[in-house]
């Protein structure tokens, strides 16, 4: 087979091109990977800095599966560290099925982290007042769980399990997380007492608020535009099933 010297030089030019390529994909995946390991890391000592600074001093939960966690370890005495990790294997095995391999492990490596984290690192306790510890107890919760998930993962499952049981029965998520936060808190005041679960309600409203700005930011909603020939199929769709408002936008063609 003849190779005439301008297909020689067009073969060569597109073998670097591939190269370059496949080289700026490695490198834009290794930065990617190391974003997400950076801000799981921030969100691991963040979420240990509000357990062991804050509320384990003063026996205050969160809610979620944190809260059960630390439910569970104020009545047994039974290690947190442990009990996070334990509690959080049914969650992790439904975001494997929910959300795909690559979330499960980073959920998986976030999840030990902490557990490590709360067992070897020692944080200075900040205060004793309870307001303050409720609240910014909540934050620096709040704050952890938040940058895990920017990293694609999460320390807390119910999240995970919210959304597993929204498209199994057909309920919205917030309402599901409600019920779930219920229970925690109806066992709190039960065995810790009223005012350990009020003030724990704190805690779960301040992580709250603070995870929805660190996931959603200040402007709490989001948009898409769909542009499809099935425009009025799409609409009815998400008004009677999604249960959201839309804006109908009218164009013309610009290029004549």
């Amino acid at each position: 087979k003849n190779i005439t010297p301008k297909s020689y030089f067009e073969n060569d030019k597109n073998s670097n091109y591939r190269v370059a390529k496949r080289l700026r994909n490695i490198r834009i995946t290794v930065r990617s990977y190391l974003r997400d390991f950076f801000l799981i890391a921030l969100g691991i000592f963040s979420a240990s800095f509000g357990f062991k600074g804050f509320l384990l001093t003063n026996k205050f939960i969160d809610g979620g599966a944190t809260g059960i966690s630390l439910l569970v370890s104020f009545i047994t005495d039974f290690p947190l560290s442990i009990l996070i990790v334990f509690i959080n294997i049914p969650f992790v095995i439904m975001g494997y099925r929910t959300m795909g391999i690559q979330f499960a492990v980073k959920t998986t490596l976030a999840i030990l982290g902490l557990s490590l984290c709360l067992t070897f690192v020692d944080f200075p306790i900040i205060t004793n007042d309870k307001l303050l510890v409720a609240v910014f107890g909540g934050f620096f919760i709040g704050a952890g769980i938040g940058f895990a998930m920017r990293g694609g993962a999460v320390i807390d499952g119910t999240e995970v399990l919210a959304i597993f049981l929204s498209r199994k029965f057909g309920m919205t998520i917030g309402d599901i997380i409600l019920v779930i936060n219920i229970i925690i808190y109806s066992a709190a005041a039960y065995f810790l007492g009223i005012e350990i679960a009020m003030y724990s309600t704190i805690t779960y409203l301040a992580a709250s608020k603070t995870l929805d700005f660190f996931v959603e930011g200040l402007e709490e909603y989001i948009g898409v535009t769909i542009v499809s020939n099935h425009n009025e199929e799409i609409r009815d769709m998400i008004i009677s099933s999604l249960g959201r408002g839309v804006t109908v936008y009218y164009g013309r063609q610009g290029y004549v």
